[in-house]
């Protein structure tokens, strides 16, 4: 299964701890005039292909139906727009993904945070958005991330995660191939370098680990 364009930076033990957007009210201002157009456009021309005679209903038909695909690719553009833009926290780091095709990130290691800035309007605590600065040592590590949805659950998120670095929690390892190990200790048996009762005692420890 090929990997997504998220998993495909991360490194060698490096996790996901939380991935937001920004708020929906972003993407619904963005589309709330394509939405207006695609009803005023399909309303027109069902009324016109009603009201005029048959030769121009055609016409009026594929005209509007022309116009119709103008608001509905804009609208998919700034749906996928506001998809791709995401904002993750890692055990290592924070990024900002963003671009459809062309790719923009922005990261900054943990390690490296001295500052998490939350500013929430009232309007943004209702409705549960708002804006997460983080600060670095670097001046160039200035992250705004504006109008983030649940942004008090994600500074907690990447305030947990810097903690947890700072104190040197490793990360968990990967999951045993326990059956591959039971045929590698078979192998072994087979070799003579292990006996039949040291075989069974590890196969029966690595079955209990499953």
């Amino acid at each position: 299964m090929p990997k997504s364009y998220i998993d495909s930076m991360l490194g060698q033990q490096e996790k996901i701890v939380t991935i937001s957007r920004q708020h929906w009210f972003i993407l619904a201002s963005a589309i709330a005039l394509e939405i207006i157009l695609i009803i005023a456009i399909f309303a027109t021309t069902i009324f016109m292909a009603i009201v005029l005679p048959p030769p121009s209903q055609i016409i009026v038909g594929l005209l509007g139906f022309v116009l119709l695909l103008i608001p509905i690719a804009t609208m998919t553009h700034d749906i996928m727009k506001w998809s791709n833009r995401q904002f993750i926290i890692t055990n290592r780091r924070v990024m900002q993904i963003s671009g459809i095709f062309n790719k923009n990130v922005s990261d900054s290691s943990l390690e490296k945070v001295n500052d998490v800035k939350l500013v929430q309007s009232a309007l943004g605590r209702i409705f549960d958005y708002g804006d997460v600065e983080i600060l670095t040592a670097s001046e160039l590590g200035v992250n705004l991330f504006t109008r983030i949805q649940n942004p008090v659950g994600f500074k907690t998120a990447m305030i947990n995660a810097k903690e947890k670095l700072d104190h040197g929690e490793v990360p968990p390892e990967t999951t045993m191939d326990i059956p591959a190990l039971i045929t590698k200790l078979a192998a072994l048996r087979d070799q003579g370098l292990l006996t039949a009762e040291e075989f069974e005692a590890k196969k029966t420890d690595l079955l209990s680990k499953m």
